[in-house]
């Protein structure tokens, strides 16, 4: 019986998708991939523990339950990364507290010209000129490292001899877009910090929690560091566009409240999870986060004003409100610091300050002067306040 050319022509289809699905699946990795067809004796070795760890990063080592001699006297292991790979470069640091300061890292990439590198890199600071290549704290062996290119995945291949047994070392995932120029890495896209068991091969906990600490660190900076000044210089200087200055200051007081006791929580949700021993920080932000409490509360209850305690509540109010945005500016910058945050976040805040500085010169002497030329008593200022 002969077969209609449309139906021959739609199995042909079919076949043909059906062979390009195993094609592209055959290039995806998996744990159960066969890398002896690509990477050279011993990281192809069928006895390789495999897990996967990070988004699509798989992690291979040989376990030295499976295999006795595989970590001996002097702790060889052989490990084994892969990731979903386009450009740039994929990485892998140990270090002995879950933060990339002071870790040692292999870092693998393809350039340009299809040449592939594998380079071992001492992070010793958040900046380029911290990152020295060929330089850190691994013990290679001499087994050659490898990198290959194998359909849509990298795979990083070293051997490295630990002076004691690993259980659960912390190690460090991280990947770039940008290929790296004459060994200089760019800054990451992202990276985790993972507390890896070897015994297992599960990794045992996100160690060090990076994008709780950005949101603390930005939600602080917004709220605290950059809309409670704004409100202040609102009260301070355009109380001649009544009421329009009021509601504008009321807003941008209570928007910062809610913005910086967002991060407050988030402060006090990283805290739990590092135990970190920034007490200087920890204790400007709870006396900045009781100032504004203070002073929403005392918007809500404040006296009337011609009621003899009017006075003494707008003493209070704005001293109160003149030290809540000089210590939230003070610990903002104070955390940037101890955070280890990019220029990025120094050259944003400090262009910030800046521009607050000239500005409220500029202003107050306008304000002076037009209060010289008018004989008339100066205003009070108010920053962390809310008022009527």
């Amino acid at each position: 019986m002969a077969i209609p050319r449309q139906a021959h022509g739609a199995l042909s289809m079919v076949f043909a998708m059906f062979v390009a699905t195993v094609a592209v699946e055959a290039q995806m990795d998996a744990c159960g991939a066969d890398l002896r067809a690509f990477l050279p004796s011993p990281f192809s070795s069928s006895r390789l523990h495999c897990a996967p760890v990070w988004n699509n990063f798989i992690l291979r080592y040989l376990h030295y339950y499976i295999l006795q001699h595989w970590q001996n006297q002097d702790n060889i292991i052989s490990i084994i990364l892969s990731a979903t790979y386009t450009s740039g470069w994929v990485g892998i640091g140990f270090s002995n507290d879950g933060k990339m300061v002071g870790s040692s890292a292999m870092i693998g990439w393809i350039d340009n010209h299809g040449r592939a590198y594998i380079k071992q890199y001492y992070l010793g600071g958040q900046t380029s000129s911290g990152v020295k290549v060929d330089r850190g704290n691994l013990l290679t062996t001499d087994t050659p490292p490898a990198v290959v290119l194998y359909g849509d995945n990298i795979y990083l291949a070293f051997q490295v001899n630990f002076s004691v047994q690993l259980a659960q070392p912390n190690i460090i995932l991280a990947s770039s877009a940008i290929t790296p120029n004459t060994f200089h890495l760019a800054e990451h896209d992202d990276k985790t910090t993972l507390s890896f068991d070897f015994s297992s091969g599960d990794p045992v906990s996100t160690y060090y929690p990076y994008q709780l600490k950005r949101n603390h660190g930005a939600l602080a900076m917004f709220g605290w560091g950059i809309l409670l000044p704004l409100g202040a210089i609102v009260a301070r200087y355009l109380r001649h566009k009544d009421p329009l200055w009021y509601y504008l200051h009321v807003l941008l007081q209570f928007l910062g409240y809610i913005i910086g006791l967002a991060g407050a929580v988030a402060g006090t949700a990283l805290y739990n999870r590092i135990h970190s021993n920034f007490t200087m920080h920890r204790g400007l932000g709870i006396s900045v986060l009781a100032l504004g409490s203070l002073q929403v509360i005392a918007f809500f209850l404040h006296p009337n004003l011609d009621s003899k305690t009017r006075k003494y509540w707008n003493r209070y109010h704005h001293w109160s409100g003149r030290l809540c945005p000089f210590l939230a500016a003070v610990n903002v910058a104070l955390g940037i610091e101890i955070g280890g945050a990019n220029m990025s976040w120094k050259v944003i805040y400090g262009a910030f300050i800046s521009v607050v500085l000239i500005t409220v010169t500029f202003l107050e002497i306008m304000l002076w002067n037009r209060l010289a030329k008018a004989s008339t008593p100066g205003f009070q200022m108010s920053t962390c306040s809310f008022e009527s």
